[in-house]
């Protein structure tokens, strides 16, 4: 699923100017713990997250992350702007929470990591 159909799904602002139809994800991942981010997703996944904050793009830029929506209509200053900008990093905004733009996305057929990573799972 491309950037561009994720921004239309989830009516989402667009903070850089980098091309979203160029822009491919295989997998989303929605988290304020970027431990968890750190550890459990895989490059080409997106990120939905609630925190807005340099950190962030530092953790997307370690696990090579496509991209980032902020949810709940929180928007980045100006400093990650153009700290995005300059990395490339896409940085989108929805209204919606995270629960619901990750089950639009879910729902619009892009899988979590857990279908793309077995270590993901606990077993029981």
């Amino acid at each position: 699923m491309t950037l561009a159909e994720i921004a239309k799904l989830l009516n989402a602002v667009l903070f850089t100017d980098l091309k979203l139809d160029d822009i491919e994800t295989e997998s989303a991942c929605g988290s304020d713990l970027l431990s968890d981010v750190l550890a459990f997703t895989k490059e080409k996944t997106l990120l939905l997250t609630g925190l807005v904050h340099p950190q962030v793009l530092r953790t997307v830029e370690m696990v090579d992350l496509v991209g980032v929506v902020f949810v709940r209509g929180k928007a980045p200053s100006k400093e990650i702007i153009e700290l995005a900008q300059e990395k490339g990093i896409p940085l989108l905004s929805t209204v919606y929470p995270m629960y619901e733009a990750c089950g639009l996305l879910y729902q619009a057929g892009l899988p979590g990591n857990s279908q793309l990573n077995s270590s993901c799972l606990r077993e029981n």
